[in-house]
């Protein structure tokens, strides 16, 4: 029987993903050979505790979880959009560490970000670079090993996320909102298939030049995986979130091939959910005053919740007296948009 639901919001890492019922018809990919799925999120604790602390004490929401499992079961990218500081990123690492799904992959938008870039980066003058360096330096009359194309390519997080891994590999494409105008409508055909191809690739395989299998670096690290004659296509579909702080419309096409999450600033209780789990306890009389004017504040303006959570470390980490730290938190704590009150607290 299909498990419902696979993410649940809790800390425990589990293989639930394993009971995910087979996808929809038009939503199902058979891309080989198959890949193991890289070690688990929370095995990158030692080289990224921020980013395992930032998983393992995420609070989802009811909503949040019956969002993530159907983006999940439905094979869809799931956009999530909101004010800063309410966990949209966060979320892509709790989903990562409970799941299984291995070290998230990430993928920060500016404005100056393509399609290109996400899939894989190839640097053709570092080729010819090398080719002349053989050719200076081998001995007279040798045959010099040719450097392959292979060599100078690197797998992008996008290109990384649609290899043919046997779960799902988590990636986060972090505030779409700041990319041109033309990045979520270049992002449509490749979620929608799958899949995509590597010009050079495709053409060195087709000369009969070199192995129609290559192997290429991926993103993030220095392992190397095949692909056949310059074509990548997933085999379980990665789950993909998109962030928005809502700063711009996306186009009909692109919302409807996406599971869309609206995030809200959390309420009183969530927000002592929250603290409770970054602060492995209770909030104290005075970190439940911050909470109550973090909310009274909050009605006037956009807030980060950690602000919040910045104001409550310091006010346990320091001896402040107490007309000091309210004055401290008053200044952690400015509104983030231009135009809202300056009202003190």
């Amino acid at each position: 029987m299909p498990l419902w639901p696979v993410y649940t919001g809790t800390k425990e890492p589990h293989d639930g993903i394993t009971e995910l019922p087979a996808p929809p018809p038009w939503r199902a990919f058979d891309g080989g050979p198959e890949l193991d799925t890289p070690a688990d999120a929370a095995d990158t604790a030692a080289t990224s505790p921020d980013r395992a602390h930032r998983a393992a004490t995420y609070r989802a929401t009811a909503q949040t979880v019956q969002l993530v499992n159907a983006a999940l079961y439905l094979r869809r990218p799931l956009l999530v959009t909101g004010p800063p500081g309410t966990g949209k990123s966060s979320l892509a690492y709790a989903v990562a560490r409970e799941l299984k799904l291995g070290p998230v992959l990430r993928w920060n938008i500016t404005s100056r970000s393509t399609l290109h870039d996400g899939l894989y980066q190839y640097d053709p003058l570092s080729r010819l670079y090398a080719a002349r360096q053989a050719a200076a330096t081998r001995t007279p009359g040798a045959t010099a090993p040719e450097s392959g194309i292979e060599d100078h390519l690197r797998l992008g997080p996008l290109g990384t996320a649609l290899l043919p891994y046997a779960r799902p590999r988590a990636l986060l494409i972090d505030e779409i909102d700041k990319s041109d105008l033309d990045l979520p409508n270049d992002l449509l055909n490749v979620l929608e298939e799958g899949q995509y191809e590597i010009p050079e690739l495709v053409r060195s395989s087709g000369s009969g030049d070199e192995d129609p299998q290559a192997t290429v670096m991926v993103d993030g690290t220095h392992e190397r995986v095949p692909v056949e004659r310059g074509r990548v296509r997933c085999r379980a579909f990665p789950f993909v979130v998109l962030t928005s702080n809502g700063e711009r419309e996306f186009p009909p096409a692109f919302l409807r091939r996406c599971v869309t999450l609206r995030l809200r600033q959390p309420d009183d209780s969530h927000l002592a959910d929250i603290v409770r789990a970054h602060f492995d306890g209770e909030p104290d009389g005075y970190a439940q005053d911050l909470i109550d004017r973090f909310l009274s504040r909050a009605s006037g303006g956009d807030l980060a919740t950690d602000q919040l959570l910045n104001a409550i470390y310091l006010a346990r980490s320091s001896d402040l007296p107490a007309d000091s730290l309210d004055d401290l938190a008053e200044q952690l704590m400015p509104y983030l948009g231009e135009a809202q009150r300056s009202d003190a607290f």
